[in-house]
């Protein structure tokens, strides 16, 4: 079998991959590189001279190639790399009828957890979508930002008491609304400094969350150990890492107790399974990170299958208070619209089923492309009063 044809293709918010080959097998992947795509559909285009003509059996081969050969990296040519290494294994999968994760070890488990999105602008609004959640079947949210989601063109201003007291009640009223049977997957977006993130953790221990998920940015791996050995609730990190390097920095500093996978970013399916190999030899469990399409979540729930220190999956398909939030500056449609693919996982009493078909499990819908035009992310960020930035 030979590779005939590598397409990038941007839809909505993301960037799909197709490899085409000579027997007739298409493979689809998909890039998490989110602010970048434009970048990483160029260097897919790279990529694709050096794959035409090629095999697309040797997988570690190519990834090996692909990672190596230019000395130079980062999110774009990652999530190109991630993208091209998923479809890959999708022709494998399908060429031999089986789904990826046989081919990674077998399943050890026949569906998994899940987590689905809350998004509010005010404290009785996130309260009320919580509730929403767990009627839903949740036992899980996530995207859980109790410094809430507000309006990224009015500038921030709050006082250090002010802000911590806001958050903590936010956290407080939902636990006190949703009860114990509801983890709660805090989400900080980068908000805080480190001296505030200690400070706020420590507020946080009598709600229980499952995790605390990127208090501050994740730039420094000191920075992040530091946090994570002054507090005593866990800590999930590393969304943004490109490279099994970067965790295995951070989980030789003691610095998280969730490794946040990005398949489409950090490799594809090649380069996560060897993180969840480091981090499992760490005592450490995976949470795949997927604010994506249902592509990025077929590709991890055959990680999440073939894996031992699976923890719980973001699951985007479903989420609450994401209705009509749209504005000129992006879709409104939910971020895992299922109109994209040909089918999705089902959901049921807070799990979906691992997929079973042979490959991915998934294609794009033939009018995807055209339902779906290309919304490319605007460079912005929410000012501070004082006129500098707020991470958000």
């Amino acid at each position: 079998m030979k590779i005939t044809k590598v397409t990038a293709t941007l839809m909505s918010k993301f960037m799909f991959v197709e490899i085409e080959t000579d027997a007739g097998i298409t493979g689809l992947g998909e890039c998490g590189a989110w602010g970048q795509l434009e970048a990483a559909q160029t260097a897919v285009d790279k990529f694709a001279e050096y794959l035409i003509g090629k095999d697309p059996g040797p997988i570690e081969h190519h990834w090996n190639i692909m990672h190596r050969f230019s000395h130079f990296r980062g999110a774009a040519i990652c999530g190109a790399i991630s993208a091209i290494d998923i479809a890959l294994w999708d022709i494998k999968g399908q060429a031999l009828g089986v789904p990826i994760h046989q081919l990674m070890g077998g399943p050890t488990r026949d569906k998994a957890r899940v987590y689905g999105h809350v998004k509010a602008e005010t404290p009785d609004e996130m309260v009320q979508n919580c509730v929403k959640m767990k009627e839903l079947g949740f036992t899980a949210v996530g995207h859980f930002n109790p410094f809430l989601d507000e309006n990224r063109d009015q500038p921030y201003y709050k006082s250090h008491a002010r802000k911590i007291d806001d958050a903590v009640g936010v956290v407080a009223a939902v636990r006190d609304a949703v009860g114990p049977d509801l983890d709660l997957c805090i989400e900080i977006h980068r908000r805080l400094t480190p001296a505030e993130a200690v400070v706020f953790a420590k507020e946080l221990e009598p709600y229980r969350p499952m995790f605390y998920e990127d208090p501050i940015r994740p730039d420094s791996f000191d920075a992040m150990a530091r946090v994570n050995d002054r507090i005593t609730i866990p800590l999930a990190t590393g969304e943004r890492f490109n490279s099994l390097h970067d965790f295995q920095n951070l989980l030789r500093r003691d610095g998280v107790d969730y490794v946040r996978t990005s398949v489409c970013l950090c490799g594809g399916l090649t380069g996560a399974k060897k993180i969840a190999a480091i981090a499992e030899a760490n005592d450490v469990q995976i949470v795949p990170h997927n604010p994506l399409s249902p592509v990025c979540l077929f590709a991890e729930l055959q990680l999440d299958a073939s894996v031992a220190n699976f923890a719980i999956q973001e699951y985007s398909n479903v989420g609450v208070g994401f209705e009509d939030k749209g504005t000129s500056n992006e879709p409104t449609t939910r971020l895992a619209d299922a109109s994209l693919v040909t089918n999705v996982p089902a959901f049921k009493d807070g799990f979906v089923e691992i997929p079973t078909g042979p490959g991915l499990g998934t294609k794009l819908a033939p009018d995807a492309a055209e339902k779906h035009p290309a919304f490319p992310r605007r460079v912005r960020m929410r000012p501070h009063v004082d006129g500098s930035l707020v991470d958000q």
